[in-house]
């Protein structure tokens, strides 16, 4: 079952021309956020991190970025950076890689003009609930995009899992480099605030930095 939670790294090395984890020779994680933003969990979120002083990077579906521009501005003006998670939150292994592509250039058009989206000419992109055929990846890598997955996966989407057992998840399974998935959706609101605090702290109480992708 450990699977759920953290792909094993062969796996990973199969699912090449990704990031799954970003090493370094310091005790770093990375939190991440993925579906926002919406007014009814993000900036209880970007509360808590703004309390706790750490950044995030968070992968918007451009629709609600649209939508809520005010809210993506507080996310950049708070220093955290964003990525691309689709405009319409597509899955890539449902539709052909000419819609996935278009969509994705969709979701490009909304997020450019805010200057943390583009990091030393690199723009990040996560591919909804991690799936996306071989030709879509290498599309969106030839794109220029840097795709990036997650090392522990919390869940917090899932409302069988309550706090106490998202902390089991990443008090298990974080490691050096690890990138920690979690949502600022409507759907994961009750787990995703309630655990972050305690996440954090655990990370903190471990020695870990917390810092941007």
């Amino acid at each position: 079952m450990d699977i759920l939670y953290q792909i094993p790294s062969f796996i990973q090395r199969l699912y090449g021309g990704v990031v799954w984890r970003q090493y370094s020779d310091r005790k770093v994680a990375y939190l991440t956020f993925d579906d926002g933003p919406v007014p009814q969990v993000t900036p209880q979120v970007l509360d808590i991190l703004a309390q706790e002083q750490v950044p995030a990077t968070f992968f918007m579906v451009a629709q609600n970025a649209e939508r809520y521009p005010e809210l993506v501005q507080r996310i950049v003006a708070e220093g955290h950076r964003i990525g691309n998670h689709t405009y319409h939150h597509i899955t890539g292994t449902k539709v052909d890689r000419y819609t996935y592509m278009n969509d994705i250039a969709q979701a490009d058009k909304v997020l450019q003009p805010y200057a943390c989206y583009t990091k030393e000419g690199i723009r990040l992109f996560r591919p909804p609930h991690g799936r996306m055929t071989f030709r879509e990846k290498k599309a969106v890598i030839d794109a220029g995009y840097r795709i990036v997955l997650w090392d522990v996966m919390t869940h917090d989407w899932d409302q069988a899992y309550p706090a106490s057992r998202i902390m089991d998840i990443v008090r298990r399974f974080t490691r050096n480099g690890s990138i920690i998935n979690c949502h600022d959706s409507i759907k994961s609101a009750h787990q995703t605030i309630a655990a972050l605090p305690n996440i954090i702290h655990f990370l903190k109480d471990e020695g870990y930095s917390l810092e941007l992708l």
